[in-house]
């Protein structure tokens, strides 16, 4: 392939794993580092060159992509990586990190001349193994040919948000659909919640709203996690989908807006999470209405 690139992947979650197993059946050279080794150690089955440290993973790399907790774990992997940065890298920046990340980011790129793309992804599990995301990205048009590539391999779509990775206009964007989707996502639980209290089987409220304006794809999906317990492996994962909660909340706080909504969510997720459903589905916050 003439778009050959050599691109580091930092951090091999969920979604780092199966970003860098497609970047490496796309044809691209894939460097991975993880902090725990053993996580990433699979993907060397894919082709993938398992690094010691970010700074080795990073080296003469054409492209560097993170994807990791949150925002400060991504810039505190990215100084750990500095010593192996070139001046003129693409930086795509993949982490949800919430807007008051954002500036730290921005700086970290600026100073090591780093060309930062703000390009959060939209997608689950499946998704993310088939290469179907959604990418949000922000960057400027100059360069774009670099990531494109990138953002082909691992998405089915690429929206652009605008031409400044620093304004975060990407980032914005993913923590009001996010916003959606932890609020439909709580919904399903206690709508399950209610039916069983109620002794209500659920299949006849399925039947009740079947083919109408109430009825939508992720609520049955949601809910048939629950039903059939299918929580394991996680499409998202509770830990995750709260830290993205707080965000959320946090963001609105910025704007001068109360998400009422938001912040119950992420208090269901930290329940579930302290019942022990962290590393669950985030459809898991379902035991968040029961006492265990």
């Amino acid at each position: 392939m003439t778009d050959r690139l050599t691109v580091a992947v930092l951090g091999t979650g969920i979604m780092g794993a199966a970003m860098a197993r497609n970047l490496a059946r796309a044809g691209h050279r894939v460097r991975a580092w993880n902090r725990t080794r053993a996580k990433a150690e699979p993907l060397t089955a894919d082709g993938v060159l398992v690094a010691d440290g970010p700074a080795e993973a990073v080296r003469d790399a054409d492209v560097v992509l993170t994807i990791l907790h949150d925002g400060p774990a991504a810039l505190d992997v990215m100084r750990q990586a500095a010593g192996g940065l070139r001046p003129g890298t693409a930086w795509v920046q993949s982490t949800t990190a919430g807007l008051d990340a954002l500036p730290g980011l921005a700086d970290f790129a600026g100073e090591h001349a780093l060309v930062l793309y703000d390009a959060p992804v939209l997608g689950t599990r499946q998704p993310a193994e088939a290469g179907r995301l959604t990418v949000l990205a922000a960057g400027p048009v100059e360069g774009r040919e670099k990531v494109t590539p990138v953002f082909d391999a691992v998405g089915a779509r690429t929206v652009w948000t605008g031409d400044d990775g620093a304004e975060g206009t990407a980032t914005r964007l993913k923590l009001v659909a996010n916003s959606w989707v932890i609020a439909a996502t709580a919904a399903t639980g206690e709508t399950l919640a209610l039916s069983r209290a109620l002794g209500v089987d659920p299949q006849q409220f399925f039947d009740l709203i079947a083919g109408g304006p109430l009825d939508m794809g992720y609520l049955r999906a949601k809910a048939g996690l629950v039903l059939e317990e299918r929580l394991s492996p996680p499409q998202f994962a509770v830990s995750t989908a709260a830290k993205d909660a707080r965000l959320i909340v946090e963001a609105g706080e910025r704007g001068g807006v109360r998400l009422d909504v938001a912040a119950a969510g992420a208090a269901r997720l930290e329940r579930a999470a302290a019942q022990g459903h962290g590393e669950e589905d985030m459809a898991a916050a379902y035991f968040a209405s029961f006492d265990e």
